[in-house]
C-alpha cells in the first residue's frame, strides 16, 4: 500500500541561517509541489483544480512558517491490498503535526541529503513528462489560470543619484542656451557647412570627416532651418529664421550626458560610488566643458563618444567574466565599435581614443588566448568577434557616414575646385553643366582643356598667350624668347589645345574619329595662336634645373622645334587602354629629351601676369600629381579654318554621355584631399601651445556683448586643471612605485586591486596621454579646447587617485579623517571657483571693469575691459 503525502510540523526549532539549509528548505517546498500534481489524475478538468489548489495550499503553508521543517516522502503507489490502509490515513493530501527535532549540519534531522532529494525530482519530472503528453492541453490551461489570477508584477531599480546628475547636467547645459543670439568664435565656420547641408552643396573640410557635420546639420534640420544666413563675422546677430536653440541643442544635450557617463565608468572601473559622484560633479562644474558644450561647436560631441566608447568596453569587459555571447555582451561590444568610429567621424583626433581602447582589447584578447579553461574553438570565437565588432565594424560605419554625406551633398559648390574634374562632373551644375555631353574618347583632332591633377597651389589648366618669355631674365640669364605656357587658375579660352597627330596637317575629328592610345606620340597645338607646345635644352626661368616649356615660334634661328610628346596613361588597365575624358589621369614625355611636363608651382613674374609656371622636368623619378594632367573639357573639332576653329572654341558641347563615379572612387578623392589639404596655419591671437594647457596659462574671448561688458570666455577652472595635473603625475609615480616593489616580490595591493588600479591607469591617465602629446607634432594652429578631452580623461583619474590615497596610504583613522577634510575643502574650493568664472561662461550679465580685472588671475589671461 503506498503512503500518501504527509507534513507534519511541531514546536519551532531555533532558527538557523545556513545557506544549505534554506536550499534544502526550498527543494522540500518544489518536492511537495510536483508530488501533488503527478498523484493527481490530471485527464480530468475535477483532477486538474484539485491539483492547483493542493500545489497552492502547500506551498503557502511552507511559506507561512519558513521555521518549520516540512518532510516529504512519496512512494510508489501500492496494489489493491492496501486500499484499506490508505483509506485510514485519510484523503490525499492531508496533514499530520508532530514536534520535529533540531536541524543538524545545516539540514533537519532525519532528511534524506539533498541529493536524493533531486534524483527523486528528476523521477518525478519523467512521470510528469509522460503524463503531459497526453493531456499538455489541460496543463496549458491550468497554468493560464494560475496565471490569471495574480497581477504581473515588474519591478525596477532606480540610481537616484545618476538621476539627479543628470537632471544636474541638463540644468548647467541648457540653461538660457539661446543666449547669446549671435555668432560665437567657431560657429562661424560651422554654421557655413550647416548651410551647405541645407542647400545640398558640396564643400569640403579638412579639420575632419563630416559625422559631427551632419549631427549639427540635423538641430538644424528639426528647427527648420533653410540655410539662408551670411556666416562672415563673428558677433553678427542671427536673423529670425535660424533656429539657434535647435543648433545648439545637440552639443548641449551631449555635454550634459557626459556627467551621468563619467559616474559611470568610474564604477565600471571597480572603484566607490563616492569616487564615481566626485568624478560626475568635476565634470559637472567644470567651465570650460560648459562654456563648450553650450555653443554649436563639436568638441563636446567628440567628448561623449570618446567617453562612450570607454564605458562601453568596460561593460563589455565586465560581462565577459559572467556571460560571454551572451545578448548584454555583444550589445556593448557592437555598441564600443560604434562609438569608436562616430568618435573619429567627428574629428580625426578621436582616432587616438579609438587606438587606446584597441589596445587595451587586444591586451585583453591576448589573456582569453592564454585562457586554458577554454577550447580552440571558443578562443576563436571570441577574437573573431572582436575583430569583426572592434575593426570591421567600425570601418563600416566610418564608410556610411561618407555615404550619407556625399548623397545629401550632391550640388556643385564653392570647393569644387579642389577636386578632380571626374568628381566635380559627378556634380549637379557647375562643371557637370560644362561637361554634360562631351565625347568621352580622346580622338587626333580632339579640343581639350588640360587640368594639372595636383591643385597645388591652386588648382589651373595649361594655358598659353600671345606673350613671350623676356630675352633676359631679373638674374641675367637668357631665355629662348618663345611663347609663354603657363598654368592659369581661371577657365579662358587660351586654355584649349588641340591633339593633332604628327603625320598628317589636319586639325579635325576624322569620321569614324581615331581615338588616342596610351604609347601614342602627339603633338599639342594651342587652339587661339596654332602654335605647337614644345621644349628645349633652356633652363626654365625660375627652376634653372628644368626645361623650359613654350609653344614654338619660328625665328629662324638654328633652333629646331621639339615638339613630340608620348602619352602615359598613369591610371590604365592596359596598355592599350584609350585616352578618356575626365576618367584619364596622363602624362606628356618629351620624346627629344625624356622631360616629363610638369607643374612647379612657383609664381611667375610680373611679365608672366603671376600665372604658375610650367617645365620640363628631367630628372624625375617616380610618380608625383604635379606631373598628371586629365581632360576635363573635350570637344570633337570639326573646322579647319583658324576663324570658324575659334568660333568653335567658344560653343559649347553638344554629344551626350554619361560618366558617374562610383561611391568608393568619391570617397577615395574626397577622404585623400581631406588628409592633404592645406589648412590656414596662420598665427591667430588665440592660438597656444599644447605647454599652455595643462596650467591654464591662456584663454579665448569667444563673444563679447556689442554695447555692455557681457563676454564668453573658454576658461576653465583652475583648481581642477591643476588638481588633474597633479593626479596624473601622483598616479605615474604610484604606479612606478608598485611596480618596482612588486619585481622585488612586495605586492602592496592585492592581485584584484592591482589589476583594477593598471586598467584605470590605462584608460584614464592613457587616455589624457593619446588626446594630448600628439599635438606636440602637429604643425597646425592650436587652441585650449584642443585640450578638452585630455582634460576629460585627467578628471576621471583624480578622484580615483584620491580615493587609492585614503584607502592605502593613509594608515590610521585619523589620518583617513584628516585626509577626507581636505578633499572636502577642496572641493569646496573647486565649486567656489568655478561660481566665480559663471559670468564668463554663461555671459548673461555684465561686469564692471574692476570685476573684470579681479578675474584676471593669470597674467596671460586676455580680459576683454571696455574703455568708455
Amino acid at each position: 500500500m503506498g503512503r500518501r503525502v504527509g507534513v507534519t510540523a511541531g514546536d519551532e526549532p531555533p532558527p538557523h541561517t545556513d545557506r544549505n539549509a534554506d536550499m534544502f528548505a526550498l527543494c522540500r517546498l518544489t518536492d511537495v509541489a510536483m508530488c501533488l500534481v503527478a498523484q493527481r489524475n490530471l485527464d480530468s478538468p475535477a483532477g486538474r483544480l484539485i491539483a492547483l489548489r493542493d500545489v497552492t495550499h502547500s506551498w503557502s503553508a511552507d511559506l507561512g512558517s519558513p521555521s518549520a521543517h516540512a518532510r516529504c516522502t512519496l512512494a510508489a503507489p501500492a496494489g489493491p491490498a492496501d486500499a484499506a490502509s490508505r483509506a485510514s490515513s485519510g484523503p490525499v493530501g492531508s496533514k499530520e503535526c508532530r514536534a520535529a527535532s533540531p536541524p543538524t549540519n545545516g539540514r533537519p534531522s532525519g532528511a534524506p541529503p539533498p541529493q536524493a532529494g533531486l534524483r527523486r525530482r528528476e523521477r518525478l519530472c519523467g512521470d510528469l513528462k509522460k503524463q503531459q503528453a497526453s493531456s499538455s492541453p489541460g496543463l496549458l490551461f491550468c497554468k493560464m489560470l494560475g496565471f490569471l489570477q495574480h497581477p504581473v508584477m515588474v519591478t525596477a531599480e532606480v540610481n537616484l543619484n545618476m538621476v539627479a546628475l543628470t537632471a544636474m547636467g541638463l540644468l548647467s547645459r541648457l540653461w538660457q542656451l539661446a543666449y547669446p543670439r549671435a555668432v560665437v568664435f567657431d560657429e562661424v565656420y560651422y554654421g557655413q557647412y550647416i548651410s551647405f547641408y541645407m542647400k545640398r552643396i558640396f564643400f569640403l573640410d579638412g579639420s575632419g570627416p563630416p559625422f559631427g557635420h551632419m549631427l549639427l546639420a540635423l538641430g538644424g534640420y528639426l528647427g527648420g532651418f533653410d540655410g539662408n544666413f551670411l556666416w562672415n563675422r563673428i558677433g553678427a546677430e542671427y536673423s529670425s529664421n535660424v533656429p539657434v536653440w535647435s543648433l545648439r541643442l545637440l552639443p548641449a544635450l551631449l555635454g550634459a550626458l557626459s556627467v551621468p557617463m563619467a559616474y559611470e565608468i568610474v564604477q565600471e572601473l571597480g572603484f566607490s560610488h563616492c569616487a564615481a559622484t566626485g568624478a560626475a560633479l568635476l565634470v559637472l562644474i567644470e567651465n570650460a566643458l560648459i562654456t563648450q558644450s553650450r555653443l554649436m561647436l563639436l568638441e563636446s560631441v567628440l567628448i561623449f563618444f570618446n567617453l562612450l566608447a570607454v564605458l562601453s568596453y568596460l561593460k563589455f569587459s565586465n560581462s565577459q567574466k559572467h556571460r560571454p555571447f551572451s545578448p548584454r555582451w555583444w550589445f556593448w561590444l557592437v555598441l564600443t565599435g560604434v562609438a569608436c568610429s562616430c568618435a573619429v567621424g567627428i574629428k580625426y583626433v578621436g582616432v587616438f581614443t579609438y587606438l587606446l581602447v584597441l589596445g587595451v582589447a587586444a591586451v585583453h584578447a591576448w589573456h582569453v588566448i592564454g585562457d586554458q579553461t577554454l577550447s580552440n574553438v571558443r578562443v576563436l570565437c571570441h577574437l573573431l568577434a572582436r575583430a569583426a565588432a572592434l575593426v570591421v565594424l567600425p570601418i563600416l560605419v566610418y564608410l556610411l557616414f561618407f555615404y550619407i554625406h556625399l548623397l545629401l551633398l550632391y550640388r556643385s559648390g564653392p570647393h569644387d575646385q579642389i577636386m578632380s574634374s571626374a568628381f566635380q562632373a559627378s556634380l549637379e551644375g557647375g562643371l557637370a553643366r560644362v561637361t554634360q555631353g562631351q565625347p568621352l574618347e580622346v580622338a587626333f583632332g580632339s579640343q581639350v582643356t588640360l587640368k594639372n591633377v595636383f591643385g597645388q597651389p591652386v588648382p589651373c589648366w595649361l594655358h598659353s598667350h600671345q606673350s613671350t618669355y623676356p630675352m633676359i631674365y631679373e638674374n641675367g640669364r637668357g631665355s629662348s624668347h618663345q611663347q609663354q605656357v603657363t598654368c592659369y587658375p581661371f577657365k579662358d579660352v587660351n586654355n584649349w589645345w588641340i591633339v593633332k597627330d604628327p603625320g598628317r596637317h589636319q586639325l579635325v575629328v576624322n569620321n569614324p574619329p581615331r581615338p588616342v592610345r596610351h604609347g601614342d606620340v602627339v603633338q599639342l597645338v594651342h587652339g587661339m595662336t596654332t602654335r605647337l607646345l614644345n621644349t628645349h635644352d633652356v633652363a626654365a626661368p625660375l627652376s634653372p634645373h628644368a626645361q623650359e616649356v613654350s609653344c614654338y615660334v619660328d625665328y629662324n634661328i638654328s633652333m629646331p622645334p621639339q615638339n613630340l610628346w608620348r602619352l602615359d596613361i598613369v591610371n590604365r588597365e592596359s596598355d592599350t587602354d584609350v585616352w578618356k575624358t575626365i576618367l584619364s589621369e596622363v602624362r606628356f614625355v618629351h620624346v627629344n629629351t625624356s622631360a616629363i611636363l610638369k607643374l612647379s608651382g612657383v609664381p611667375l613674374p610680373d611679365w608672366g601676369f603671376r600665372q604658375l609656371e610650367v617645365v620640363g622636368e628631367k630628372l624625375f623619378r617616380g610618380y608625383h600629381e604635379s606631373t598628371v594632367w586629365n581632360v576635363e573639357e573635350h570637344r570633337y573639332g570639326r573646322s579647319q579654318e583658324q576663324k570658324e576653329r575659334e568660333l568653335e572654341l567658344h560653343s559649347p558641347t553638344q554629344v551626350d554621355i554619361s560618366r558617374n563615379l562610383s561611391f568608393m572612387a568619391r570617397f577615395s578623392e574626397l577622404q585623400w584631399r581631406m588628409l592633404t589639404v592645406r589648412s590656414d596655419d596662420s598665427e591667430h591671437k588665440y592660438s597656444s601651445t599644447p605647454l599652455d594647457w595643462v596650467m591654464l596659462d591662456t584663454n579665448i574671448a569667444y563673444w563679447l556683448h556689442p554695447r555692455t561688458s557681457a563676454q564668453i570666455h573658454l576658461l576653465g577652472n583652475v583648481v581642477i586643471w591643476a588638481s588633474a595635473s597633479l593626479a596624473t603625475l601622483a598616479y605615474a609615480l604610484l604606479f612606478v612605485w608598485y611596480l618596482l616593489r612588486r619585481r622585488r616580490r612586495v605586492c602592496d595591493l592585492p592581485e584584484d586591486r592591482w589589476l583594477r588600479w593598471v586598467l584605470a591607469g590605462a584608460l584614464c591617465a592613457g587616455g589624457w596621454a593619446v588626446n594630448y602629446l600628439p599635438f606636440f607634432l602637429m604643425e597646425k594652429t592650436l587652441f585650449l579646447y584642443h585640450y578638452l578631452p585630455a582634460l576629460t580623461f585627467q578628471i576621471l583619474l583624480l578622484p580615483v587617485v584620491l580615493e587609492h590615497v585614503s584607502d592605502h596610504l593613509c594608515r590610521s583613522q585619523l589620518q583617513r579623517n584628516l585626509f577626507t577634510a581636505l578633499v572636502v575643502a577642496w572641493f569646496t574650493s573647486a565649486c567656489h571657483v568655478s561660481n566665480m568664472l559663471r559670468p564668463l561662461t554663461y555671459g548673461d550679465r555684465p561686469l564692471s571693469p574692476s570685476e573684470l580685472k579681479a578675474l584676471r588671475w593669470k597674467d596671460s589671461w586676455d580680459i576683454l575691459i571696455r574703455r568708455y
